[in-house]
């Protein structure tokens, strides 16, 4: 593991506090696309570097397809391993794309390139404007909205996934899933103390429960429409038996033994934006053979039998 120091790559773990609780790093490049702004929204203009891997770049591909922006907003896709020197920007692997915009050869040379003296982690999903030549976003639930709202006058469809009437509670709901589900896998799996691990895998499934109850009753996680709040939970429930369980020690329960968590996950995975931008060989080999501090000979374990295209029985709601 690694981060940038006064724009030097550096070999660092990650942080945890006095406890041994995991303490994730805050996004540093936080402007905002916005009409009339210095990053105003235009088709050509942005690039997104993601990692099919990652929960958090995975959030913004399927926006990006649900709102019909693949034609405006480009795309270039890291190798799955993020080893000594960080998410590499390489072809070698299916899927990945390697880097058309600058031919770098890792993502921290992209950081360098808008800021020389950068600080931090290098993370995806971080978004370049060709324009000005700089990052304008690393923070994955900023991008989440921008192109939900600010590109919506190029979009290819007229979908609102966090409607003026409805835009309180889905902030509110992504707010009451990230620090216990969203982060708290990462809590599990990167905890240096039993206290840690036991206070995170508590939270944990505690929410996964609320939730349980929660989709009893509605459809989705805001009632009966698809929003940013779904997204933001699909991204770690697919990830969830597939790896966290195993890898990130999130043993006590598995998504496939909740009934409503299963069925939602069934449906969101239905849907193409969802399916389409899943890519379970990238997620797989990303977290099994990329901690070697968690897993030294980077073994990948065998996918469970998740069933994702079985009846969701959803409709009900």
């Amino acid at each position: 593991m690694g981060l940038l120091v006064d724009g030097q790559w550096t070999q660092e773990s990650y942080k945890r506090d006095e406890a041994g609780r995991f303490q994730r790093d805050t996004s540093r490049f936080r402007d905002w696309i916005e009409p009339g702004g210095r990053f105003a929204p235009e088709a050509g203009r942005y690039h997104v570097y993601v990692s099919l891997a990652c929960p958090w770049a995975h959030r913004v591909l399927i926006a990006r397809r649900l709102k019909g922006l693949e034609p405006v907003i480009s795309v270039s896709v890291v190798h799955p391993l993020m080893l000594d020197n960080g998410w590499e920007l390489s072809d070698d692997f299916p899927g990945a794309t390697g880097d058309p915009i600058h031919g770098a050869r890792y993502l921290h040379q992209i950081y360098t390139a808008a800021e020389p003296r950068a600080n931090g982690r290098v993370t995806v999903p971080a978004l370049w404007d060709c324009r000005e030549g700089t990052l304008v976003n690393n923070e994955s639930r900023d991008l989440l909205r921008m192109f939900n709202h600010h590109f919506s006058p190029l979009a290819g469809t007229d979908l609102d996934l966090a409607p003026a009437d409805d835009i309180e509670a889905v902030d509110a709901t992504i707010d009451a899933i990230y620090e216990p589900i969203n982060n708290g896998v990462y809590r599990c799996g990167f905890a240096g103390s039993q206290q840690a691990y036991e206070e995170a895998a508590d939270t944990l499934y505690a929410a996964l429960d609320h939730w349980e109850a929660v989709l009893g009753g509605q459809r989705y996680l805001c009632g009966d429409r698809l929003t940013e709040a779904d997204i933001c939970l699909y991204t770690t429930l697919i990830r969830f038996d597939a790896v966290y369980a195993v890898h990130f020690k999130c043993s006590q329960r598995q998504i496939r033994e909740y009934p409503n968590l299963m069925g939602y996950l069934r449906e969101l995975y239905q849907m193409p934006a969802f399916r389409e931008t899943t890519d379970f060989v990238h997620i797989r080999h990303h977290y099994f053979r990329s901690h070697a501090f968690l897993n030294p000979a980077g073994l990948v374990a065998r996918m469970p039998q998740l069933d994702l295209d079985a009846p969701h029985g959803r409709d009900a709601l």
